[in-house]
């Protein structure tokens, strides 16, 4: 029989060896490439199919959509489960495109650390900065890739500098590279004070590794006498006048580990995935409406962070992801949903890889679970069992841009169920005209999205529609709406949503200040 305390040590064991992290990046930077090569040195799989790759290899494990493989791009985060020098590793792979920041931010709550890659030719971008922020705003350690060192590249120093004056952080290399573009030999790395050499292997398989030493005199036949003086030279530097690493100042967010290497050519990976095993936080006390909850608490608590419709293209089912902050989740275990208090059995809790998923007995704090949701789930559930615990609400973004979605054919029940499970997933926000005909009016945070739900329509529900854009830019709730008569400007457009709540949508800043000023005891809201 399992006792209380071997229960305690259980769960304080698997807390310990639990990295969740996420990968954030400007688009083109190399993060989904980064993804794949980190499953590749973990050996869960066997070969990289990178984005830019031969044709004859497969896309992205973490790019599942039919879509994402047509643009090479992602636009919703993948959730990726395995192990990692004797840890057990959940990476976030998130959409890079500004268009699906909403996405970025749900899941940026729902992990302990952040992988910032940059491109080494670019610096710091602007979607970079911007995700920067939000990990900021959490307080989540950051370490930091710069890539593509195998193409021509800024200087170093440079580079380091750039992060320290944009983002306000102080950058700390933990390895230097030996030359750029062609020239790019290995790296150096600060800590071991070793030269790992890295040979071309095609990109697709791990790198042979060769390590020396930098006094090695043999060093200079191998790089060449002006690349060793000039590796030297720079360490002397970055040894007398650089900022010194500090474990406590990193998980504090007020540094950031750098590491320099190239994805695609499987420079720099090994080091850098060591470090970020050995560096990154294990899960963290989270904080509740009520209190701190610790990891090792013996309740199981968690909360959903993100919904997906169609992973199963055959069974057409919803997926919950809950991430697990406290206790254990074991299977067909009963547990309480804090939104109504009524309870739920997890009957079929899965582990993911991608869209690939397998049931799990047991999951731990740090893990990303999927629950099979029949519309029982809403982000930002908490669940749990035992004490009762509740965490923050998820915050919905505004909408920026509008659009009117109409049905090309006449599959309206598949129409209406594809609108419905995409607004589920906070893909969007529907609306119905109060007057007039009752089609839905979608309200995203980037025009791309719009693209998406037209083809998403088409691969998952086999419906053809077209989203038509409409000159509005904000959507506004009614506060304590009383069906009063308002006086409003001739743009302005009179909506519902789903739960009879009044929405108008304005078409520009003017008619919002001429709404407010003409109706002085008017609410309005800028989210539900």
């Amino acid at each position: 029989m399992t006792t209380a305390a071997q229960t305690s040590e259980t769960i304080a064991r698997e807390v310990a060896r639990r990295r969740t992290f996420a990968i954030i990046s400007h688009p083109d930077a190399g993060k989904t490439t980064l993804t794949e090569k980190t499953l590749l040195y973990a050996g869960a799989i066997e070969l990289a199919g990178a984005v830019r790759g031969k044709k004859a290899q497969r896309h992205a494990v973490s790019d599942w959509m039919e879509i994402e493989r047509e643009r090479g791009i992602s636009i919703t985060s993948a959730a990726l489960e395995f192990d990692l020098f004797d840890h057990r590793v959940t990476l976030l792979d998130t959409p890079g495109h500004r268009d699906f920041s909403e996405d970025t931010y749900r899941t940026l709550l729902a992990v302990d650390s952040v992988v910032m890659v940059i491109d080494a030719a670019k610096g710091i971008e602007s979607q970079t900065r911007k995700l920067f922020e939000v990990a900021r705003q959490r307080r989540l350690p950051m370490l930091t890739f710069v890539n593509k060192l195998d193409l021509p590249a800024r200087d170093p120093l440079e580079l380091l500098d750039e992060i320290e004056s944009v983002l306000g952080v102080a950058a700390v290399p933990m390895n230097w590279p030996i030359g750029t573009g062609d020239r790019f030999r290995g790296v150096y790395d600060l800590r071991r004070q070793t030269v790992l050499f890295y040979e071309r292997s095609g990109g697709a398989r791990r790198a042979p590794v060769a390590v020396t030493s930098p006094n090695d005199p043999d060093l200079a036949e191998l790089i060449g006498e002006e690349r060793r003086a000039e590796l030297l030279e720079g360490v002397s530097l970055l040894e007398t006048a650089g900022t010194r690493f500090d474990l406590d100042a990193y998980r504090a967010g007020r540094q950031t580990a750098v590491f320099f290497g190239s994805a695609l050519s499987n420079f720099g990976l090994e080091s850098f995935l060591e470090a970020l095993v050995e560096l990154a936080p294990p899960p963290q006390p989270r904080e509740s409406e009520d209190d701190i909850i610790d990891p090792a608490a013996p309740d199981f608590s968690g909360f959903i962070f993100k919904i997906q419709a169609n992973m199963n293209p055959r069974h057409r089912d919803r997926v919950a992801f809950l991430r697990v902050c406290s206790g254990v989740l074991t299977k067909d275990m009963l547990v309480t949903n804090a939104r109504h208090n009524e309870p739920v059995r997890l009957s079929r809790p899965s582990r993911f890889f991608g869209r690939d998923r397998e049931t799990v007995e047991t999951a731990y704090p740090g893990d990303v679970v999927g629950l099979v949701n029949p519309g029982r789930f809403a982000i930002g559930d908490t669940l749990y069992a035992g004490t009762r615990v509740k965490y923050p609400r998820i915050p919905h973004f505004p909408a920026e841009f509008f659009g009117a979605v109409r049905l090309r054919d006449v599959k309206f029940k598949q129409f209406d169920e594809g609108i419905r499970q995409l607004e589920e997933e906070g893909l969007m926000q529907v609306v119905f005209p109060i007057y007039g005909k009752r089609e839905p009016i979608l309200g995203v945070v980037g025009a791309l999205q719009f693209d998406i739900v037209e083809a998403r329509m088409k691969n998952e529900y086999g419906v053809t529609c077209q989203v038509d854009k409409l000159p509005h830019i904000a959507a506004r709730w009614i506060d304590d709406d009383r069906g009063a008569s308002l006086k409003l400007p001739q743009g302005v457009l009179e909506t519902v949503d789903r739960d009879d709540r009044r929405v108008l949508l304005f078409q520009s800043d003017w008619e919002m200040q001429y709404t407010q000023r003409e109706n002085p005891s008017l609410k309005l809201l800028a989210v539900a």
